[in-house]
């Protein structure tokens, strides 16, 4: 059995150890205080260097596992959610780089070459997976190195890391919308409940108004700040959770489609097809055959 941690409405984080630095460097295991879902002004670079997982970015539910590279804008939600054994630690899982805009916006008046990072830093508004994986070993060498340095040594190995991400043209953009309506005051409790109820019982037949009943809520009214909350209907959220868990048991290869299907909460295995045609663009048995031969590729040395 798995261990997943709690999935919140985004809480803002103020990060107040800039102290003057550019950038700010951290690195931290799992489980964390800092795994939540939350957004912050700065940009962050974050790099998984174990465990695999559930992310979440804006609207976005997709998978990672060790030596996956994101970069997510200003203010855009985002948590990453190890599953791991009761008990396990992961002593060392991220590590991440934050950096704002006032640093790149100053620089543009004195450094015309900084002008090139513009459409990185736009993308990143929706939130980036970088795919390629010659480019997420050469930026894991160069986070080490800011890791590594101090001064302006450190924010040269930044600058040449973002040169690289720049450059790189493998990469997906995960969320539908830049940013989160946020939710008042009065449903961010509500909304934290009912996530956590979806999460605990995604797995079988699961409706809005069971959902609602839990939550004492009016099936309607329920509907309306879910959505608010999340950027998603919660037939949305749902259906995306369950296309990311049957994700993750088609790439492992040893079950059938229909033992997937049935596995990752879906009763009825032609929903499931078309579901999956919707957000995948492909049928899950293609799907498998794809993840199947990417991981019998020979990774990049």
């Amino acid at each position: 059995m798995s261990r997943t941690a709690r999935v919140t409405d985004p809480s803002y984080e103020l990060m107040d150890d800039h102290e003057g630095l550019s950038i700010i460097y951290r690195q931290h295991g799992f489980p964390c205080p800092l795994v939540r879902w939350h957004f912050h002004k700065e940009y962050e670079l974050h790099l998984i260097v174990a465990s695999a997982g559930k992310v979440f970015v804006g609207d976005y539910i997709g998978n990672f596992t060790p030596y996956s590279l994101f970069l997510t804008g200003p203010n855009l939600p985002h948590n990453w959610i190890s599953q791991v054994a009761p008990d396990e630690v992961v002593d060392k899982r991220d590590m991440l780089v934050n950096f704002t805009d006032e640093l790149l916006e100053s620089g543009y008046q004195v450094f015309a070459e900084l002008k090139q990072l513009s459409p990185l830093l736009e993308r990143s508004r929706y939130g980036i997976e970088f795919r390629d994986p010659k480019v997420i070993l050469q930026a894991a060498e160069l986070m080490q190195a800011i890791a590594d340095s101090q001064g302006m040594r450190r924010l040269g190995h930044f600058f040449i890391l973002m040169e690289l991400l720049a450059g790189c043209e493998q990469y997906q953009l995960l969320s539908a919308t830049t940013s989160l309506q946020m939710a008042d005051e009065s449903s961010v409790d509500r909304t934290n409940r009912a996530v956590d109820f979806i999460f605990a019982h995604y797995g079988r037949e699961l409706s809005l108004e069971e959902v609602a009943e839990h939550l004492g809520m009016k099936p309607t009214y329920f509907s309306r700040v879910f959505k608010q909350a999340t950027g998603r209907s919660f037939v949305e959220f749902v259906n995306r959770l369950r296309i990311s868990k049957s994700c993750e048991l088609l790439a492992e290869g040893e079950r059938s489609v229909t033992q997937v299907c049935f596995e990752s909460g879906f009763n009825n295995i032609s929903n499931f097809n078309r579901r999956f045609q919707q957000l995948k663009g492909m049928t899950p048995s293609h799907y498998r055959r794809l993840a199947v031969q990417r991981l019998s590729e020979p990774t990049c040395g």
